[in-house]
């Protein structure tokens, strides 16, 4: 059983920025990949980036250049640091964990809006 608990959401104004963090506990495979979705309202769920154990990286193309995701091995934690933020990225977002032959794990979300 894996836990993730995600947490840095909230209200911003365009151009803003914000970071969000997501804690990992429990049965955690040392090769994993951890990522950031997001779904708007009457959307489909889509990736916003990945990151793996080994440090490689994967984003959307419509947030290359503006967000970043990292991790914190000593502290069981994966973040992702949103800039230029447009209301366009206003979504629930979600931490996800996958690792071969593991089940994968969403966690609980955490609002982000965006005002124009």
């Amino acid at each position: 059983q894996v836990h993730l608990v995600e947490s840095g959401g909230g209200l911003v104004q365009a151009g803003g920025s914000l970071r969000l963090s997501c804690a990992h506990s429990g049965s955690i495979f040392s090769i994993n990949t951890m990522g950031w979705y997001r779904q708007a309202p009457g959307k489909q769920r889509e990736l916003v980036a990945t990151i793996t154990s080994a440090g490689s990286t994967n984003y959307a193309d419509s947030v290359k250049g503006r967000f970043t995701i990292s991790r914190d091995s000593a502290k069981n934690t994966v973040y992702l640091h949103m800039n230029s933020l447009k209301p366009e990225d206003t979504a629930v977002y979600y931490c996800h964990y996958s690792a071969l032959g593991a089940n994968q794990y969403w966690g609980q979300g955490t609002q982000v809006t965006v005002s124009s």
